[in-house]
């Protein structure tokens, strides 16, 4: 439930009469019979306090509705986290903006997520340590939240992909039941060669979501220099269509884990007892 509707069901639970607990019982069964479990489990303190407060039948209607569908969006995105994949479940709440080297206006923009609308890539290269996978995971958390559908990977994860489904010909499915959300991010290309098969399915993933959906990559190269990873051939049609409707921005500095490492930040204070 929303805060506004928490907020009305603050009076305490009066008395039921033999009357009014039977249509509680009838409430309980018809909302398991139309499998309504979010308005099941609220309809005792909504009904008490419609009473007690002389709520218009209008405005119990509204709350009781309101009831299951706030349940529902909550459990949406609680499912969509799930499938999703993300590493770590690190939020915007843990990023320190101005640590990062991604200029501020360009963090606020992609925040929008209207690039994810316009389907959009974005690409994020720079040294290990300066914040690309934690933006990206926050920003795939924040798109959940603004009701889209994210999938996390990585080029290995993509390679065993491949590599399950080209024995029984299904490869091309495999890449389609990823392109069913609205934003696929692969995370720390660079970090080691791409074999055949990450490389190939690399590429088919960027050219069957060209146009259609968006992706999002942090890498440690520039997309430019992928044929260091990959074959040159599909490096250039993939980064070809990679970089034509691409953000790209370069991130810089020393990593932040050294410099949490070298201040003493990386752990917590040991303790002994006494």
């Amino acid at each position: 439930m929303t805060a506004a509707t928490t907020s009305r069901l603050s009076a305490p639970a009066t008395a039921t009469t033999p009357e009014q607990a039977v249509i509680a019982e009838q409430v309980e069964a018809l909302t398991r019979r139309l499998r309504l479990p979010y308005l099941r489990g609220a309809a005792a303190e909504i009904l008490a306090t419609a009473r007690s407060q002389r709520w218009d039948p209008a405005e119990v209607l509204r709350v009781v509705l309101a009831a299951e569908a706030d349940g529902r969006q909550a459990a949406t995105i609680r499912n969509r986290r799930r499938r999703a994949g993300f590493p770590s479940g690190k939020t915007f709440d843990t990023f320190d903006e101005t640590a990062s080297s991604i200029p501020t206006g360009s963090q606020h923009a992609l925040r929008t997520l209207e690039w994810v609308a316009r389907r959009e890539n974005l690409c994020l290269a720079g040294p290990s340590g300066t914040g690309k996978s934690h933006f990206l995971e926050a920003l795939g958390h924040h798109a959940i939240d603004a009701g889209y559908k994210v999938t996390w990977t990585t080029l290995e994860q993509l390679g065993v992909l491949l590599r399950r489904h080209r024995v029984d010909d299904s490869v091309t499915k495999a890449i389609d039941r990823l392109l069913r959300t609205d934003l696929i991010v692969v995370d720390d290309i660079g970090l080691l060669p791409a074999g055949g098969d990450a490389a190939e399915a690399f590429y088919r993933l960027i050219d069957a979501a060209y146009e259609t959906r968006s992706l999002a990559i942090s890498s440690n190269i520039h997309p430019a220099s992928f044929d260091e990873l990959m074959p040159a051939t599909l490096a250039a049609a993939g980064v070809d269509r990679l970089l034509h409707h691409a953000h790209v921005i370069l991130t810089d500095g020393d990593s932040y884990r050294q410099r949490e490492a070298t201040t003493g930040k990386g752990v917590r204070p040991l303790t002994r007892e006494s």
